[in-house]
């Protein structure tokens, strides 16, 4: 086994881990070569994953799930309702005569409740002064970059019906 291995007098060990600072500063090529490959590896199995799962990727279906009756609200009127499961609060507003829209309550900066300030027309999060539009749900101030997702409604039969979200229906 001598050719494997250049005869020293130091154990193999010694060769391996240096036990003198000077020499732990350097890299030899073989461990070079070894962190490069095990890497490439790695990075071959991530981008695996990520393909695997883009193929096999399914869009949510939503359930429908009425919300108010028409006349149920003023206009103006808030009403609280979770969608599309019950651990995610939403918030219903009625704009006009004829027109709701609702958000999800959750803001897209921490998570903070919103509600609505109906004196400046506006969706407010009071944890880090977030303000959102009630027309489209876009950030107006504040630290959210990212606007309030949209829960897609549906009037029928004086029915008030969420049927999905950011305008994608089931």
């Amino acid at each position: 086994m001598s050719w494997f291995r250049k005869p020293s007098s130091t154990p193999l060990w010694q060769d391996e881990f240096p036990v003198f600072t000077a020499d732990e500063r350097y890299v030899n090529r073989r461990q070079f070569t070894k962190f490069l490959t095990l890497t490439s590896l790695a990075m071959f199995a991530g981008n695996l994953w990520i393909l695997a799962r883009s193929l096999f990727h399914r869009s949510p279906s939503y359930p429908r799930q009425p919300v108010a009756a028409a006349g149920e609200m003023e206009v103006g009127g808030v009403k609280m309702f979770a969608y599309p499961t019950a651990q995610d609060p939403c918030i219903l507003v009625r704009t006009g005569s004829d027109s709701y829209v609702a958000y999800s309550q959750k803001c897209t900066h921490l998570s903070c409740a919103v509600y609505y300030e109906k004196d400046q027309n506006r969706l407010e999060c009071p944890c880090h002064q977030g303000f959102f539009s009630v027309a489209d749900g876009s950030v107006l101030q504040g630290p959210p970059q990212r606007a309030l997702p949209r829960v897609a409604l549906e009037m029928k039969g004086g029915q008030l019906t969420a049927v999905g979200m950011d305008g994608e229906s089931a």
